[in-house]
């Protein structure tokens, strides 16, 4: 207890040492190059983030923040160039062109940026064609597809259940009441969705034309052409090269040298120290000190186990005290590097517990296996399951593991959509559909596919498996017992008949496994880890507060507190949660007039996805 009260004083006289200290660093990597990252995740907020209290609702770069930041670095000697990580949905309409602007003034300073993306959306093209360089991973996808957007109309629902609207306008184009009035949109309100959506593709078309210097009939076609996977993406000239996010590394470390510092905090006000501003800062280093006194820092040799349990989807996720469901690329992949990486650790276990998920994540999280692979011993343990997307990041493995029960393969490729508008209609509500670009609808919840749409969805899937059926021949080659596509299909076995065909090696346990990878290894004496090292309640708070991990740091996340419209509509939101997003809109607009009396609102735009 007197040793923790020591420490707890002692964090007061350090603060001005780790201040020192960092400041130190900072001017140790000063002669480096620098490539200044900036990470891409959710929508950009309008307003800058408070820096105070951090209970607020999650840590969030402004779109103010990043203009700024990007100003910053390209007017830096010290940085020789940007990069922008997509790993999400990208920024407005609006933001989008001012953010196009910005980087058309880097590069013209002489600068170049550079662009990695896991999937592409079609805003997040027009964004990134003013790149100099597009990269997207294999198998990725680019969905640049033209534009589609809804308008609802809520008068039927309203009729349903007795409610009488009446309203009042000022201007026949003032058709923010209509939602409310009408079952369809007025000559005048569908005149305007138009012309606006005519402005919006146009502005579009030619941001993507000027910034890829092709001519805006080009880019046209390429809209009508989509979607398309990565390498047709490279082949029809959308993207300039298909690499994972180790090897685009690597083309920067050759470009600028391996001495490049990739500074994953650039322009951030508080830097990459902690923001001693803040009375946090305090528990921080509290809490760090503290760990370090009970935790005996050891370089004995260790078993490393990598969790993918859950659903496997795209990005880092969110840390949450509360635990996290999923398992995230990006998170997995840094596991995976970080256990490659580290000296201690001799052998690694990748312990799969999942359906499958995200096509583009278990690439991901594939191609990380078979850079640990090629430098540890290596091996599978399968858990309940590990079927589809599961079985895609195992089948790297030399030797995978197994138990009877355990429920593997499907390999395969589903994709489709709930056709919601009956159930829509039901309800009274109808939408008015807008689009520019033949496939711009293709997966919108309004009607079934067309045949071509069909046809088009069904060539994108075969691609996808195309690419996990060879992934499965050239690793397990002569192991598999019969042709891949007798065993593929969607087919699923347990643990017991996999062994049988060839899909697995062993039946065994997670700690069978791991007995299996030491003796590989020749570990007599060895721990065994989990990487990344699980934190405790107070440690997840604590990092949350300090900004997360580097590539975690000031992501832009999608945030926001449960309203009344999100209790009201709980069921529907999974099923199309496109739809019930405009609807909420609508519906919160009714909250705003009843506390209001008056308001000056525009009309429902149509939500282009």
């Amino acid at each position: 207890m007197i040793r923790r009260w020591l420490i707890a004083v002692g964090v007061l006289v350090l603060v001005p040492c780790l201040s020192v200290s960092a400041q130190q660093s900072k001017k140790g990597s000063a002669s480096k190059p620098t490539v200044a990252v900036f990470r891409l995740h959710g929508s950009l907020s309008e307003t800058p983030a408070d820096d105070g209290f951090p209970f607020g609702g999650g840590q969030q770069i402004s779109f103010k923040e990043l203009v700024t930041r990007l100003k910053k670095a390209g007017s830096d000697p010290a940085v020789k160039a940007i990069v922008l990580l997509s790993e999400g949905e990208a920024a407005g309409t609006a933001q989008t062109e001012e953010l196009r602007q910005v980087m058309s003034q880097v590069r013209t300073g002489g600068k170049d940026i550079f662009v990695h993306a896991d999937s592409i959306s079609m805003r997040e093209y027009v964004l990134f064609a003013g790149a100099t360089r597009i990269s997207l991973v294999p198998t990725g996808d680019v969905w640049v597809t033209g534009l589609y957007g809804e308008s609802p109309y809520v008068r039927g629902l309203l009729n349903k259940i007795g409610v009488k609207p009446d309203f009042l306008t000022c201007g026949d184009y003032k058709s923010a009441a209509e939602i409310f009035m009408r079952e369809g949109p007025s000559p005048q309100a569908e005149k305007m969705q138009n012309w606006l959506l005519d402005s919006i593709f146009d502005t579009y078309v030619n941001l993507i034309a000027k910034g890829r210097n092709v001519s805006p009939d080009r880019v046209k076609a390429w809209i009508d052409g989509g979607p398309y996977t990565a390498a047709k993406a490279q082949s029809a000239g959308l993207v300039d090269a298909v690499e994972h996010r180790q090897a685009f590394t690597n083309f920067l470390k050759e470009k600028y040298g391996n001495t490049v510092v990739f500074n994953h905090k650039y322009g951030d006000k508080k830097g990459p120290d902690l923001d001693f501003s803040s009375p946090f800062a305090m528990f921080k280093i509290w809490g760090d000190l503290l760990k370090e006194a009970t935790k005996e820092k050891s370089d004995k040799a260790s078993v490393a186990i990598v969790y993918v349990d859950g659903a496997i989807s795209l990005g880092g996720g969110s840390a949450s005290p509360f635990g996290e469901s999923g398992a995230h690329s990006t998170k997995v992949r840094k596991a995976l590097d970080e256990a490659a990486k580290d000296d201690s650790i001799k052998a690694v276990v990748l312990r799969v517990n999942s359906p499958g998920g995200s096509a583009v994540a278990s690439e991901i999280i594939l191609d990380a296996t078979q850079r640990v692979k090629s430098k540890k011993k290596f091996v599978v343990s399968m858990g309940d399951v590990a079927g589809s997307g599961g079985y895609y990041v195992a089948c790297a493995s030399d030797v995978i593991f197994a138990d009877e029960a355990t429920i593997t393969g499907s390999i395969g490729v589903v994709s489709g959509k709930l056709v919601t508008t009956p159930m829509w209609n039901k309800l009274g509500i109808t939408f008015k559909a807008y689009k520019r670009g033949a496939n711009a609808g293709i997966l919108n919840s309004s009607e079934s596919f067309t045949p071509e749409e069909r046809s088009r969805m069904q060539a994108w899937m075969d691609d996808i498996y195309g690419v996990f059926k060879g992934h499965v021949t050239a690793i397990r080659g002569n192991k598999l017992k019969k042709p891949i596509d007798e065993l593929a299909g969607g087919r699923v076995y347990t643990g017991k008949q996999a062994l049988e065909l060839g899909l697995v090696d062993r039946i065994g346990t997670l700690q069978d496994a791991i007995q299996y990878v030491a003796g590989e290894a020749k570990l007599k004496d060895y721990d065994v880890r989990i990487v990344p090292e699980p934190k405790n309640f107070l440690e997840q708070i604590l990092e949350e507060l300090s900004g997360g991990s580097k590539e975690d740091s000031k992501g832009v996340r999608l945030g926001g507190q449960t309203s009344l419209v999100d209790l009201a509509l709980p069921y529907l939101r999974g099923l199309d949660p496109e739809r019930v997003k405009v609807i909420k809109s609508a519906l919160a607009r009714l909250q705003l007039l009843q506390q209001e009396g008056v308001i000056l609102m525009m009309p429902e735009i149509a939500v282009s996805r």
